[in-house]
């Protein structure tokens, strides 16, 4: 009995370990398998403590391996986790440290979260026992749970309040399991009172366990009074680990899955996936399932921009909107075809079974870290919210720094679009007014095609909404239906995103034909609005100029005056020749000044036309983002390939335009180079010629080859340009124009500095 408070101390000090850990895990099953951890691995060395010290610690880790099996099947079996025991454990092993440390607070005890802190605590346990019981160093003993308590301080960080009841309680188990050792057997031989009498004795032996147990009391007053005074002194947070271990990454096509929607469209009986409605609610047709909610636009590309943290079968709840009605959907979903990271989900998701899964609290975004693979089935609990529409019509739009991301327009937002969203703002006041304006005008202007180009950038979604319509433009699939009420919407301001899903028509398989995005606007007090920008079947569109006429930025002229006296019947009689001869200038002068008017006006006109042009290559390759001007360089040279009789379409990849950017340079010069030795003032030869000519292709060519790899770059890599690659991509596309304008004969070369079409062109 005298040697049983020390193991009682350290399976407490131990256990404390599990309380201050399980401040941040939703629910006590990982304090559970910690606490049996303490009791176990003191236990087997009490148990084994007449057995040599060699064979205690392979018997106790066989001890630990059992009880690290069964805890990771109570986790699995609590998070609803599929595969068998051994898939399990090699996959809590293997990712363990990482995921514990990015796991979505409140963390859910899972077999990857729940393994560390069950060996750490065991191990404690095993080392403190062995140096507290059988080398009778019981101090000592005490730093394995010392430590073990510390990392769990630190792993909690700063997300829960601080542990001052668990670290006062700490420090008096140590006191008392120190205070309670006594002496060991056989001192009372030496003792100069053991032959005294029974009272003497008891009076011996009670002085000393009154002053510890006073002195235990003091140490424990002292830390119960002065911890929190010294806690409120220090002012610096504690450190979050988390931020030291990158979460979950997700690739393009996860971080930007609108540009999947064209090739949905192409494929329209394509399956992706399979879906069962469990429970809820069905009425007004099955709900949307949603795949990502992307809120950054960059004026080429949206993205969803999540920080993802690995989450368990509970997500974090979210309060509903004031007045908003909110029924629970269940449903089970297997994946087909359907393929990337991200978990397609009914907004907005709370439980999710049979798939380990990683969360983004702000935008409601489900990822699989592993991937979709065809046949994974899992299922999953969501709140779906319907607002109030009496206190959405009357809502305002939040503001400042809490919504700036989903506010943000980029710079080089064309001006056709702008004077757009401003006409539509102008004529609707209220924030729900201007959202449903936006949507109704491109409902009513635009063609829904399964076959249109993929891309929603500035210069797309101008194509889009301002391009010829027998040339392509004014259609799109809901991509750009989306893209540009986002757009439209935050020029206007309004707080807008774009959401990527699906909008099955009835459970059963959904295919690619049912993939579908679509914009949404924040409402104070009220939440997400959804919004459908799309046109209604059979319906046919409506010139956009018929109500958007873009306003010219100098002012019109004045009209003329009317006249202020009634006309009559009966002109007055014309004066005779000689009287207007008197009256006016002749005819000749009157030929002469009409005639130089007119050149000072063609002037005039071919100096504007010049200033835009050069004003429009500067704003392509010298203003904006790299990215963007990496766009406009690319620009510039379809458009000096359209100025020369080359145009080229939009299908094509960056590499054919390079191909035939090259073809068109060769056959230019080519023909100039005929030109030159056959024209008798030439100071050259024809040999010569062609020599100059070759090295002008061969260096255009080139240029071309490099321009097209950093559009790639651009492309498939959004976000990485460096301002050095942009003004390379400037300088190569100013080589290849101005080789390619060389080669045209001198009056051809004065006209395509002033050509208006690339004013006109789709930018």
């Amino acid at each position: 009995m005298r040697a049983a408070p020390v193991p009682v101390a350290l399976v407490v000090l131990v256990a404390l370990s599990a309380v201050v850990l399980g401040r941040v895990y939703a629910d006590p099953l990982l304090t559970r398998l910690m606490v049996g951890a303490a009791a176990g691995s003191v236990l087997v060395s009490v148990a084994a403590r007449r057995l040599p010290s060699w064979q205690v610690a392979p018997l106790s880790v066989a001890a630990l391996a059992g009880w690290t099996l069964l805890s990771l099947r109570l986790a699995a079996s609590h998070a609803a986790l599929p595969g068998g025991l051994g898939e399990v454990a090699a996959d809590a092993a293997g990712n363990a440290i990482p995921r514990l440390l990015t796991a979505m607070i409140p963390v859910q005890p899972t077999p990857d979260t729940v393994l560390l802190p069950v060996v750490a605590a065991w191990l404690a346990g095993l080392t403190a026992a062995e140096v507290a019981l059988r080398a009778g160093r019981v101090l000592l003993g005490y730093l394995p749970p010392a430590l073990l308590y510390a990392g769990a301080l630190y792993v909690v960080g700063p997300n829960a309040e601080p542990a001052v009841g668990p670290t006062v309680l700490f420090a008096a188990v140590a006191a008392a399991g120190l205070a309670a050792t006594g002496r060991p057997a056989g001192a009372d031989a030496a003792d100069p009172v053991a032959g005294g009498t029974p009272a003497v004795r008891a009076a011996v032996r009670l002085r000393p366990a009154v002053a510890s147990a006073g002195g235990l009391a003091v140490v424990v007053a002292l830390a119960a009074l002065l911890a929190p005074v010294v806690a409120g002194q220090v002012d610096d947070h504690p450190v979050d680990p988390r931020r030291y271990v990158e979460p979950p990454r997700v690739e393009t096509l996860d971080e930007n899955p609108l540009i999947r929607i064209s090739g949905w469209a192409l494929n329209p009986d394509q399956r992706l996936l399979d879906v069962r409605t469990v429970a809820g609610s069905t009425g007004g047709g099955p709900p949307r399932i949603r795949l990502a909610v992307l809120s950054d636009y960059d004026g080429v590309t949206w993205r969803v921009g999540a920080t993802y943290r690995n989450a368990g079968r509970i997500l974090p709840a979210v309060e509903p909107a004031p007045g908003a009605t909110t029924d629970v959907v269940r449903q089970e979903i297997t994946v087909a075809d359907l393929t990337g990271r991200l978990l397609p989900a009914v907004p907005t998701p709370r439980e999710v079974g049979g798939a380990r899964v990683a969360y983004d609290p702000a935008s409601g975004t489900l990822i699989r870290p592993e991937g979709l693979a065809p046949g994974l089935r899992y299922d999953v609990s969501s709140v779906r919210e319907r607002p109030d529409p009496n206190l959405v019509a009357t809502a305002n739009v939040p503001a400042g720094d809490a919504v700036a991301r989903v506010l943000r327009v980029p710079d080089g937002a064309p001006e056709q679009v702008r004077r757009l969203a401003t006409q539509l703002a102008e004529e609707n006041g209220a924030p729900y007014a201007r959202a449903d304006a936006i949507a109704t005008f491109l409902a009513e202007h635009y063609r829904v095609t399964a076959d249109a180009p993929s891309g929603h950038a500035y210069p797309n979604l101008t194509f889009f909404l301002f391009g010829p319509r027998n040339g392509g433009g004014q259609r799109g699939t809901s991509e750009q239906f989306a893209a540009s009420f986002a757009v439209l919407g935050r020029l206007a301001g309004l707080p807008t995103r774009v959401v990527v899903g699906f909008a099955p028509k009835a459970d059963g398989p959904v295919r690619a034909a049912d993939a579908y995005a679509w914009p949404e606007v924040l409402f104070e007090g009220v939440g997400w609005v959804p919004f459908d920008p799309m046109p209604r079947p059979d319906s046919e569109p409506r010139p956009v100029e018929e109500d958007f006429r873009p306003q010219p930025e100098d002012p019109p002229p004045s009209e003329v005056p009317a006249p202020t006296g009634e006309p009559t019947a009966t002109p007055p009689a014309a004066g005779s020749a000689p009287d207007r001869a008197r009256g006016g200038p002749g005819t000749p002068v009157l030929v002469g000044g009409g005639v130089g008017g007119l050149l000072l006006l063609v002037g005039a006109v071919l100096a504007a036309l010049a200033t835009m042009r050069r004003r429009l290559t500067r704003s392509r390759l010298e203003r904006g983002d790299p990215g963007g001007r990496v766009a406009g360089a690319w620009r510039e040279l379809t458009d000096a390939l359209r100025l020369a009789g080359r145009p080229v379409g939009d299908e094509l990849a960056a590499a054919e335009v390079a191909e035939r950017a090259r073809h068109a340079l060769t056959e230019a010069h080519a023909a100039s180079g005929a030109a030159t030795t056959g024209d008798a003032a030439t100071t050259v030869t024809g040999d010569a010629a062609t020599t100059v000519a070759g090295d002008a292709v061969a260096v255009a060519g080139g240029a071309v080859d490099e321009l097209a790899g950093l559009v790639n770059q651009l492309a498939f890599a959004p976000g990485t340009m460096t301002p050095g690659e942009a003004d390379r991509a400037a300088a190569l596309a100013s080589a290849y124009g101005d080789a390619l304008r060389d080669a045209r004969p001198r009056w051809r070369r004065l006209w395509w500095r002033v050509h208006p079409g690339p004013l006109r062109w789709r930018r």
